[in-house]
């Protein structure tokens, strides 16, 4: 039996095309956030991700795989996390705690059959785990509800303690002596991978297209940008969630390191012949990102997919958002999120409309130059302009 390169073929028990569920090509990764760059449509992911995130789902879902197994589980209760529900709504089964066995059994690039809540390799059962429903994510998220008042206590406690360990990180800022890119008086938009960050970027392209700010892009950002056409003029993360092509992209790079100097993401660069600018902080890197523009001397910072919420965070598994609250005391005044901007306008003319608004326009042209005296000569005018054209767009497939 033959199945394409990402693609997946659906059978149903007791029919003669061959045995019973979802035959597809496996994509298997620890890390979510790297092995959604491999997905195709079609694949099955095989990913260990506790309390899978909505931002992962959210990716999932683009890549249109048909299922995901999880060796871990994808609710743990330890909050109510959005990412197996989002799966469910998208059509997408999700078998979840799979276990670790199959990450070693199941090679990348493998033909796997999934039938229901079991895994097969050829004829052999490579794992079973438990096929989520809706009932079974309704249950485990009211768990998950009860206890948040306890994940709120320690996440606080977190903060605290960051608060008074890193309180440096609000009077020094970051130093950017070595960087080229020049940001004194200009627009900065920092673009994250976070909520419904595609949307707002597509939202934001009248304003990219007139202001053109400096596009600074959050590790795995830069490839999302890159699609939509846009090169960033610096990226800065620890490198494990970006493409090489978004590296050698021509941007500055600027590798989030430890506050002791440790940079993992460095030698991945310098591998590539890439040179990058370390930058020793404590806190995310979307935070060191705003701190950078502050630094630099934007006069305005607009973000996009930058995580704010209590949910978020938990969502990402930080124990704190200390960082964020230094961050933003430190560049507030400057700062713009540009979150939801697509739900709060959307252009009120529709395509419908616009189309209306053409054939009238047309319809009004053809009567002046038929009631016109001069009307011959602008028909012969229009006809040889139209030839030309054509002509020209023709050419363009031979």
């Amino acid at each position: 039996m033959k199945v394409p390169t990402g693609g997946f073929s659906h059978f149903r028990r007791g029919r003669a095309e061959g045995p019973p569920g979802i035959v597809a090509v496996a994509r298997v990764d620890r890390r979510t956030k790297v092995l959604t760059k491999r997905l195709s449509a079609g694949d099955i992911a095989i990913i260990d991700h506790p309390d899978l995130d909505r931002v992962s789902a959210d990716e999932l879902i683009s890549r249109k795989v048909a299922a995901v197994v999880n060796v871990a589980k994808s609710i743990t209760g330890r909050y109510p996390n959005l990412g197996p529900q989002l799966l469910l709504d998208a059509g997408i089964p999700l078998v979840d705690d799979m276990g670790q066995d199959v990450l070693a059994r199941v090679a990348e690039g493998t033909l796997v059959r999934l039938d229901g809540e079991t895994l097969y390799l050829g004829e052999q059962i490579v794992g079973k785990g438990m096929l989520q429903t809706n009932a079974t994510i309704r249950a485990s998220m009211a768990d998950a509800r009860s206890g948040v008042a306890t994940q709120i206590d320690s996440f606080a406690a977190n903060t605290l303690e960051f608060l008074r360990r890193e309180r440096d990180l609000l009077t020094d800022g970051v130093p950017v002596s070595e960087l080229s890119t020049d940001m004194r008086g200009r627009h900065v938009l920092v673009v994250v991978r976070g909520y419904h960050y595609r949307e707002d970027l597509r939202a934001l392209r009248p304003y990219i297209r007139e202001f053109k700010p400096v596009i600074m892009a959050v590790d795995g950002a830069a490839d999302v940008l890159l699609e939509f056409g846009y090169r960033p003029r610096i990226i800065i993360g620890d490198m494990d969630s970006i493409t090489d092509d978004a590296l050698c992209c021509g941007a500055e790079l600027i590798v989030h390191a430890y506050p002791d100097g440790r940079a993992p993401g460095l030698s991945r660069v310098r591998d590539l012949g890439l040179q990058a600018v370390p930058c020793p902080a404590a806190g995310t890197s979307e935070d060191v990102a705003l701190l950078v523009a502050d630094a630099g001397g934007a006069s305005l910072i607009a973000v996009v997919g930058t995580h704010w919420t209590l949910e978020e965070f938990l969502d990402k598994g930080r124990p704190g958002m200390a960082s964020t609250f230094l961050t933003h005391l430190r560049v507030g005044g400057k700062l713009v999120n540009a979150r939801g901007v697509h739900q709060l306008y959307q252009s009120r003319i529709s395509g419908w409309a616009l189309l209306v608004l053409v054939l009238a326009a047309a319809v009004t042209l053809i009567v002046a130059v038929v009631s016109s005296p001069a009307g011959p000569i602008l028909a012969n005018y229009f006809s040889a302009t139209w030839h030309t054209f054509v002509y020209w767009f023709t050419g363009l497939f031979k």
